[in-house]
């Protein structure tokens, strides 16, 4: 046995930093993988010769139930009609999402009818679920996801919650239980589907865990072929498909050398403040943007400092706060509050700012660190489809846009809460597999 032809996988994204990472785990496993960053049309798919899974990237993260109902159908229909099969949802590896946005359970309901694997857990990326909880890493440290010092305070959707199946039980009527560690997987989930459970989240702390996930999934995939999930998703089915020797070992792709770059940054967390402070003592020059302002005039001066920059060798990084407890964070609550409206605003006015910055520059390499900022700025600068490049820290490579007015730049997009504190620096200098995060 072998795995077949065409396409393996389908999936839909509820960012643009993680829609990314799927590509990027497929990719670098030798698995061909194109990202769209709007639903492909049917020439865009009849070029897909040699690519083993296909994914649409959204904003679905900022969504309201309501809204979902109305642009997921369509997007589910659209993957399923590729013949691949499986179709994975893919959610943030710390559960991003709530009853009223971003809702994971409103997603499974319009996934699926039958029942559905979650699995959140990434090893690979300090994401670990054990007997229901999830935990994540930050900042050199495992914590319970409801103590998580980033999680837990999340201004849109703070985690409170870190039993898995708990949490989506919040969000959805569908029944939900786990398979643990110390379960027999398949007699497990007899158990759970004979007690009617449709959502089963499943367990995973490392890779022998991830692969056993991967065989579920797989054996699975002609009565259960809606997936809910983080990138582990991919990570546990490369897991089982090599464990059968139908997959080579991983040669993951050299750097691609030195280049000069923008960022921009519209993320509030302490991880992302802490690569803004190492990129201002190596050669980035950090331009604040005021996002509680905005307007035409905030955004051709930040342009104009950034050009400056580059006029003296500096590579600029233009952010729009430096950490929760900046200052910019409360001006702007104070103003907007949580409208995901204000929020979209900010992400679309630093892809403008990106994009003049590229244009007139003549930049071939650019960054994007914030999951909801990279989604909006990535339409900002007309962005139609990636594909993986180099890799840097698991979940956010080097990418090469392919297509529209930006055709052939390197892009990365991080979210806020990932990479190693010399992460721009790493991009800078061409990603590669020069250490882990």
């Amino acid at each position: 046995m072998t795995l077949p032809p065409g396409l393996l996988l389908g999936w839909l994204g509820d960012d643009f930093t993680g829609s990314a990472a799927v590509m990027e785990v497929l990719s670098f496993a030798g698995l061909p993988s194109l990202l769209f960053l709007d639903p492909p049309d049917a020439a865009q798919l009849a070029e897909l010769s040699g690519i083993r899974a296909v994914g649409i990237a959204t904003t679905a993260r900022t969504w309201s139930p309501e809204r979902m109902r109305q642009e997921l159908p369509g997007a589910f229909t659209l993957l399923r009609e590729t013949g691949a099969p499986l179709l994975h949802y893919k959610v943030c590896s710390t559960l991003d999402s709530a009853p009223g946005i971003g809702s994971i359970g409103a997603a499974a309901e319009i996934g699926t009818e039958g029942w559905a694997s979650v699995l959140i857990a990434a090893p690979r990326m300090g994401r670990y679920q054990a007997f229901g909880s999830l935990f994540a890493e930050a900042m050199g440290q495992v914590h319970r996801l409801d103590r998580h010092p980033v999680m837990s305070r999340h201004p849109v959707t703070p985690m409170d919650e870190a039993d898995v199946a708990r949490h989506l039980a919040r969000q959805t009527t569908r029944p939900t239980g786990c398979i643990t560690l110390a379960d027999d997987p398949e007699h497990a989930l007899a158990r759970l589907r004979e007690a009617g459970v449709s959502l089963v989240t499943l367990d995973a702390v490392d890779d022998a865990g991830m692969a056993r996930c991967g065989r579920l999934i797989w054996d699975h995939r002609a009565e259960a072929p809606f997936v809910i999930g983080s990138q582990g998703v991919e990570y546990a089915l490369i897991e089982h498909w090599r464990s059968q020797g139908w997959l080579a070992p991983e040669v993951l792709p050299p750097s691609l050398g030195r280049d000069r770059l923008a960022v921009v940054s519209g993320s509030v967390s302490p991880v992302t403040a802490a690569q803004i402070a190492w990129a201002e003592a190596n050669g980035f020059a950090a331009i604040p943007f005021d996002a509680s302002t905005g307007g035409s005039d905030a955004e051709a001066k930040a342009v104009a400092q950034g050009l400056a920059a580059l006029d003296r060798g500096a590579d600029p990084l233009i952010y729009s706060a430096k950490g929760p407890d900046d200052p910019a964070v409360a001006r702007f609550r104070a103003r907007f509050g949580d409208d995901p409206a204000a929020n979209e605003a900010v992400g679309t006015a630093l892809g403008r700012i990106l994009d003049q910055l590229i244009r007139r520059a003549g930049l071939r390499r650019a960054v994007i660190s914030g999951g909801d900022t990279s989604g909006y700025a990535a339409r900002a600068l007309g962005v139609r489809a990636l594909r993986a490049l180099a890799p840097t820290i698991p979940g956010a490579a080097i990418c090469a846009v392919q297509g529209g007015a930006h055709d052939g730049l390197q892009l990365a997009l991080k979210g806020g809460q990932m990479g190693s504190e010399d992460y721009f620096g790493w991009v800078r200098d061409g990603g590669g597999p020069r250490r882990t995060a």
